[in-house]
């Protein structure tokens, strides 16, 4: 009797999904950031660029510039980086096409190269005009309210520093807690320093002395083949950033 057999099981389809590839309209986006991302990995030119573009966008935000001001700076931003990607383009198309060395290809490597140059020399000088003004309107602002911070924030911002780097190296897995990997803690920690001592004295002289000597430690690094240039880089980046958003947190009313 076939009346106690179990029904036959159903099979449910599947969803199917699109390919990223597979879309005219999608594929697009996704050919233009795997050129970019090409561009980041290979090129370190580009990697500094994308690094001066988040430092400038966050100083814009914290002088609170005019948006004429912020519209410029973002301008010269993409003018910067689009430069760097045909460069990119360019050395990939000769390296292509040519096996021995030409004069002609070397030619089109240094013309894209000095469109690169003239583009960075104009952010420059743009940036100067836009930031001139901002400093001379929101830094005594910005000293001001640096002031009201607790003196034991000190404690706080090395702990949040050496954390970062310990982050930073856990997640590459590279090097080890006090030698070596993708951040110096050492340089961190120098520069979350002098950061910390300019917001403190708010006095030019400390802040060159300060900054002067947390560069001596990171360029002992690089001479010691601690780290690279671009490790070190790093490692000042983070402190800095880091020292200065404990700082502006830990101000009466959280922001600037």
């Amino acid at each position: 009797m076939t009346d106690n057999l179990p029904p036959p099981s159903r099979e449910h389809p599947q969803p199917e999904y699109t390919r990223i590839t597979e879309s005219k309209f999608w594929s697009s986006f996704h050919y233009a950031f795997s050129g970019i991302m090409y561009a980041t990995r290979t090129q370190p030119n580009m990697r500094i660029h994308l690094l001066i573009a988040a430092l400038v966008l966050i100083a814009t935000m914290l002088l609170r510039l005019d948006r004429l001001y912020v519209i410029a700076v973002i301008i010269m931003i993409v003018i910067v980086l689009s430069l760097e990607l045909f460069n990119t383009a360019i050395e990939a198309v000769v390296d292509l096409l040519t096996v021995a060395h030409h004069p002609l290809a070397k030619t089109a490597k240094d013309a894209s190269a000095g469109a690169v140059f003239i583009g960075s020399v104009g952010a420059v000088l743009v940036g100067y005009l836009v930031f001139y003004q901002g400093i001379q309107q929101g830094g005594p602002r910005v000293y001001t309210a640096v002031a009201a911070v607790p003196s034991n924030v000190v404690l706080v911002m090395f702990a949040v520093v050496l954390i970062g780097a310990i982050l930073a190296k856990a997640f590459t897995g590279k090097g080890t807690p006090f030698q070596g990997g993708a951040v110096s803690g050492h340089t961190a920690l120098a520069f979350a320093a002098a950061t910390g001592l300019a917001l403190i004295f708010q006095r030019p002289l400390v802040a060159v002395l300060a900054y002067f000597v947390a560069f001596l430690v990171a360029q002992s690094r690089v001479e010691a083949r601690i780290h690279n240039v671009f490790e070190v880089s790093w490692g000042a980046v983070l402190g800095s950033l880091l020292a200065l958003a404990v700082f502006v947190l830990a101000r009466p009313g959280g922001v600037l």
